[in-house]
């Protein structure tokens, strides 16, 4: 693809709306708040570490994801991560972004969740009046553990409502379906806010089922397994549910084996709700924009495909209707 089009590609409004915080976390910056904490890392430096991110399915992932977040300490670490994701962000046309974080990994370590997110929501403010970028903010809920930590997080998060838009479903899928999460979600949803959940990355189709008939989401995260089930596919494009689909990540983490078969193409035509993000960046190399290209190459996707995609990234979120208005003109201006 030529530096023209690659650069058209990155100017074109979109909202990110499948972005963990934590999975931003670069090698540099992880050094040197390893240093600053004093804390030990396996690798002995940044190329070593970068070499280690080959991962062979979703868990070899996380397990080197958790134990990066290890050097989050204190609000200045929170701030500092938000805001070099918010600096590449702008650089890739991202005008919103609706951003997870993950309670549970910090309150696990003894990190309170004043220090998360103060950190994080300070960063986010400064980047809405400097960068203009307006955002969200999801926690999420860690499937790997039980229905009872899930609860308890919900309950801690109480004094921090203010700053939470709705709430997701993330980590290790398989073994773990949305079901096991009924009632946590139905409690989010009385509180008045929306819900979204990881499904159908590896897990089977059913995962996705789970999410929209007993979590009741608003937007599947992943859901490229739909592909799948014909009847699946065929109601998520009736109903309009967005999918906030991550190409590069699926690759790497080996859920699809290459990026020409991936589905994204094989869904939008179905009439799905399909949208490009970049998951955990710092780990599956490619932001947002990024993502955009490689996809776009690999699928011969055209411009007024991609524009498609980048309309929906902004309907998709949680936006005032006349915000998502003017941004949508904005793209069918490019």
């Amino acid at each position: 693809m030529n530096t023209t089009r690659n650069a058209w590609i990155r100017a074109l409004p979109k909202a990110e709306l499948h972005l963990h915080i934590e999975g931003t976390l670069e090698p540099e910056m992880l050094f040197a708040k390893a240093q600053k904490h004093g804390v030990a890392l396996p690798c002995l430096n940044v190329d070593a570490l970068r070499s280690a991110y080959n991962f062979s399915n979703l868990q070899s992932f996380l397990d080197l994801y958790y134990a990066g977040a290890n050097v989050l300490r204190n609000e200045e670490d929170f701030y500092d991560l938000t805001w070099a994701y918010l600096l590449r962000a702008k650089q890739d046309g991202v005008v919103h972004a609706e951003i997870f974080f993950d309670p549970q990994t910090h309150t696990a370590r003894n990190i309170s969740l004043d220090v998360v997110i103060s950190g994080i929501v300070a960063a986010l403010r400064d980047g809405e009046a400097t960068l203009g970028i307006t955002w969200r903010l999801i926690p999420s809920f860690l499937r790997h553990l039980s229905e009872a930590d899930a609860f308890a997080t919900l309950d801690q998060l109480t004094p921090y409502m203010q700053h939470c838009h709705g709430f997701g479903l993330d980590s290790s899928e398989l073994g773990h379906p949305p079901s096991k999460f009924s009632r946590v979600f139905a409690g989010v949803r009385a509180m008045g806010l929306p819900v979204v959940a990881h499904a159908g990355e590896e897990g089977p189709p059913s995962y996705v089922y789970e999410a929209l008939d007993e979590l009741k989401v608003a937007r599947i995260d992943h859901g490229i397994r739909a592909i799948e089930d014909d009847a699946l596919t065929a109601r998520l494009a009736r109903d309009r549910v967005p999918l906030t689909v991550c190409p590069l990540s699926n690759v790497r983490l080996c859920a699809v084996k290459s990026l020409d078969l991936h589905p994204l193409k094989r869904l939008l035509d179905a009439g799905c709700v399909v949208t490009i993000n970049s998951d955990d960046p710092a780990y599956f190399g490619g932001y947002v924009a990024q993502n955009y290209i490689a996809t776009a190459e690999a699928l011969s996707l055209t411009p007024e495909e991609l524009k498609r995609i980048a309309a929906m990234s902004i309907t998709s979120s949680w936006l005032p209707n006349h915000v998502k208005q003017q941004h949508v003109e904005r793209i069918e201006r490019c």
